[in-house]
């Protein structure tokens, strides 16, 4: 079993929030799964946006809340932006969204999923980033990934110069 690389962000605001996702952006290569988990409000789709802006992306990224999936192709890679907010955990298997966008081969962009929680099954090279609230009145980010492809983009964004808490 691979080990799980994991550590924590604090973020003192959106504009954090975002910045997180810019760094995440600038380094991510084509391939990348990006597993979003937090509540409404938590900052999943600031962070997205960041990604967005990060990738080299112009047009305004949304959440898809109500189309599903929405696709930016202008950047240095594509962003795949999908919103399963709306969705039971069997409609998003039914989706098929593994297959769809990692079946076979390699996937040609990067893939953020807001509501992951929702997915069934999760693709294993993922990155896992869960978003939450703090009583500080800021956001605190754990970040999560076992694959050592994963594990070194984690490491690079982490020299950028973010305040982490290795867990």
């Amino acid at each position: 079993m691979r080990e799980i690389f994991s550590f924590v962000v604090d973020l003192s605001d959106s504009r954090a929030t975002h910045d997180l996702g810019y760094k995440l952006g600038q380094s991510c290569p084509s391939g990348t799964i990006l597993l979003l988990f937090g509540d409404l409000g938590s900052g999943k789709t600031t962070l997205v946006q960041g990604l967005g802006a990060g990738l080299g992306i112009i047009e305004p990224i949304s959440s898809p809340t109500f189309t599903l999936i929405n696709e930016y192709l202008e950047g240095r890679v594509p962003l795949y932006h999908v919103d399963l907010y709306r969705l039971e955990m069997s409609q998003v298997d039914s989706l098929e969204l593994e297959e769809s966008y990692c079946g076979g081969e390699a996937l040609p962009g990067v893939l953020a999923v807001e509501w992951a929680e929702r997915m069934g099954k999760r693709p294993q090279s993922a990155i896992s980033l869960r978003l939450e609230h703090v009583s500080t009145g800021g956001r605190q980010a754990t970040l999560m990934a076992c694959g050592d492809a994963q594990v070194a983009l984690l490491k690079k964004v982490i020299g950028d110069g973010l305040l982490v808490d290795e867990v």
